[in-house]
C-alpha cells in the first residue's frame, strides 16, 4: 500500500511539473507575440517591455522542461534576450533585429512546448 501511494506521489509530482512549463511557456509565448506585434509596428521600447515578461516565463519553463523540450526553451530565453538588448537600442535596424529574435524566440517557445 505504501509502495502504491509513493508511485502516486511521485506521478503526481511529474504531472505538476509539466503543467507548470506549459503555462510559463504559454505565457512566454503570449508575451513574444505580443513584443512582435510591437516591433512590426516600430515600438522598440513597448516591445522590450513584452519580451522583458516573456523571458521571465521562458526561464521559468526552461527550469523545469526536460531534453528536447529544455533545449528549445533555453534557445527562446536567448533569442528573447537578443531581442531585448536590440530593443533597447535606437534605430530601425535594432527594431528589425529585435522584432526578427522575438520570432526566433516563439518559434523556439512553441517547439518546446509540444
Amino acid at each position: 500500500m505504501k509502495r502504491i501511494m509513493l508511485i502516486g506521489a511521485v506521478l503526481l509530482g511529474i504531472s505538476s511539473f509539466t503543467v507548470l512549463a506549459e503555462e510559463h511557456a504559454d505565457a512566454a509565448l503570449k508575451h513574444t507575440q505580443m513584443a512582435i506585434q510591437q516591433g512590426k509596428a516600430g515600438h522598440n521600447s513597448a516591445l522590450t517591455t513584452h519580451a522583458k515578461e516573456a523571458l521571465t516565463h521562458a526561464k521559468k519553463a526552461a527550469e523545469v522542461a526536460e531534453g528536447e523540450a529544455k533545449t528549445h526553451m533555453e534557445a527562446g530565453v536567448k533569442s528573447l534576450e537578443s531581442a531585448i538588448e536590440h530593443g533597447k537600442m535606437k534605430g530601425k535596424e535594432h527594431g528589425k533585429a529585435a522584432t526578427k529574435a522575438a520570432e526566433e524566440a516563439a518559434e523556439h517557445i512553441k517547439a518546446g512546448n509540444r
